[in-house]
């Protein structure tokens, strides 16, 4: 058995090999001049192949990576595959908004699942369903939460904190993260006006003198993060920090989010960025331990 994993990831695919004390290999890439992608991988490949590979930024030259790894991986000896993907793209898009609009959740849910024995990741950005298993075959996706982990590290970063999450979907989440620490939390709404205008009706918890953070399962533009945070810092707020289990901060939402007050911005390792705070890799490796040891 092997950990297979693609160069910009090896700081955290590492990580996940040595956890479960298993041998990693890394995949060459090389891009041709009109865009296409050469992939080289060790050849040959044991029966099981745990394959490390995260869909964050430009998530669509990636799934083609994938769908090129899979059937090679395949071909050169392995017959049992999982795929390890800490930020799954494409699952944000889960109904028909518009008429004729593609679910694209459904539809990369079922292209994976074609491709891989199992897919394994961490908070997927799921509204509307419960769990992976309404957009894959029973069994076959399989959803981790590092929010225990975030509540703990800021449990001892930040004693006495309390958390608040943007909106309804972050309420259990939140929650779970605030059980972990033993924090206080609250859950407000967020109305959002595009994609890049959101107001987050603010939930009715004090904050007047206390050390707040703000926590999310991703960031991408940091719009919602950053109305939290002035609306947190405006009704007395000590101070605001955030964590995410996602740092995709795309464009200028990092320095943004230091413009708007919040003091440390913290995140997993999930999605590799200058943020990373909490690795995952013992949170996968107990995961994987029953399939690892089969």
């Amino acid at each position: 058995m092997q950990v297979l994993a693609f160069d910009d990831e090896q700081p955290l695919a590492q990580a996940l090999a040595d956890a479960l004390g298993l041998p990693l290999a890394l995949i060459r890439r090389h891009r041709f001049p009109d865009g296409e992608t050469r992939l080289v991988l060790p050849k040959p490949l044991p029966p099981r192949v745990l394959l490390l590979r995260g869909l964050q930024h430009q998530p669509n030259d990636r799934l083609v990576e994938l769908l090129i790894a899979a059937p090679a991986a395949r071909a050169w000896g392995a017959r049992e595959l999982l795929l390890v993907s800490p930020y799954l793209a494409y699952m944000r898009q889960d109904m028909e908004f518009t008429p004729g609009e593609a679910v694209s959740q459904r539809h990369i849910a079922a292209l994976l699942a074609t491709q891989f024995d199992r897919v394994l990741t961490i908070d997927p950005h799921l509204h509307r369903i419960a769990s992976l298993d309404e957009v894959m075959p029973a069994g076959q996706g399989v959803a981790l939460s590092a929010a225990a982990l975030l509540g703990e590290w800021i449990a001892q970063r930040v004693p006495g904190a309390v958390l608040i999450g943007p909106d309804e979907e972050s309420g259990q989440w939140v929650a779970e993260a605030a059980r972990a620490g033993g924090l206080d939390h609250g859950v407000g709404r967020k109305v959002r006006h595009g994609d890049r205008e959101v107001r987050l009706s603010f939930p009715e918890v004090a904050v007047d003198g206390r050390a707040v953070v703000l926590l999310d399962d991703m960031a991408s533009t940091g719009r919602t993060l950053i109305g939290s945070a002035v609306e947190a810092l405006a009704r007395g707020a000590r101070s605001v920090d955030v964590a995410v289990t996602h740092a995709l901060f795309n464009g200028d939402a990092l320095p943004a989010l230091r413009a708007a007050g919040v003091r440390h911005v913290w995140s997993s390792n999930a999605v590799p960025h200058e943020s990373n705070a909490v690795c995952v890799a013992p949170l996968l490796a107990r995961a994987l331990a029953d399939w690892a040891g089969a």
